[in-house]
């Protein structure tokens, strides 16, 4: 019997003699790839979602396009949901190269991005209000709005420094010596365009994502975010730790 596994092989050249049983091994590295696929995709979006936080951030957003039409919202959901996919891909993929240009250390870039987002972690996890993405709300209100899409609305109302960092982070932190890692970069790509769509969904329903919410289930929603947040730096900046310490005999 012919499983999925294996099957017949036919030479092509007219002889019964050159069937050939051959067994399939691509069940196996289908299932690994698989397998790290979904690692790195729920690193990605653990590590960004809480920071990014659209759920958190669509009532400062609904609030900073008070008097807008639901079209002008829509469309700046958009493009902001467009824009925050360039820059985590961008930080993403070359971040750690131009941090290598300048010999900056796989270990120290995990160990600095680790304490940023353990600090934005705590961050977030003390502070009762979103002080800072309010205090933008009179540089956004301008005759054209879309012009204000990429910042402040994008940068650093949604994609801030801290999701910068993390990027930059778990680009380095998931590079390897060997080649290109086509599979945490798809992953990646998969998880910021999830993000993405959380954004357009978020921002552009806002008003009804605050009415099914609350303000008290958003609170919630925050401080457990935060504090997921702050254990992902813990364990990103233990890793650069580990690396330091792994490469003190070899400096010897």
């Amino acid at each position: 019997m012919v499983t999925s596994r294996s099957r017949w092989r036919d030479n092509r050249d007219g002889s019964d003699d050159n069937l050939v049983w051959s067994s399939g091994e691509e069940g196996p590295t289908a299932d690994r790839a698989m397998s790290e696929f979904g690692k790195a995709l729920f690193l990605f979006l653990s590590a960004l979602f809480p920071i990014v936080d659209p759920l958190g951030g669509s009532p400062i957003f609904l609030a900073l396009t008070e008097g807008y039409s639901r079209d002008t919202r829509r469309a700046l959901s958009r493009r902001i949901a467009f824009d925050s996919i360039y820059l985590l891909m961008g930080s993403y993929l070359i971040g750690s190269h131009v941090l290598a240009f300048f010999g900056i250390s796989l270990p120290v870039v995990q160990i600095s991005g680790g304490l940023v987002v353990t600090a934005t972690g705590w961050t977030m996890l003390k502070q009762p209000d979103e002080i800072e993405r309010s205090e933008l709300k009179s540089s956004v209100q301008t005759p054209d709005p879309l012009r204000r899409a990429f910042y402040p609305l994008t940068l650093p109302l949604t994609v801030g420094p801290g999701s910068i960092s993390v990027a930059i982070t778990l680009g380095a932190n998931g590079a390897h010596h060997d080649g290109i890692d086509a599979v945490a970069i798809l992953a990646a790509l998969v998880g910021a365009l999830l993000l993405a769509l959380s954004i357009y969904l978020c921002y552009g329903f806002a008003d009804r994502v605050a009415r099914i919410l609350g303000p008290t289930a958003t609170i919630v929603f925050t401080r457990l975010s935060a504090f997921l947040l702050l254990c992902i730096g813990v364990q990103i900046m233990w890793n650069g730790i580990s690396g330091l310490v792994a490469s003190i005999p070899a400096a010897r």
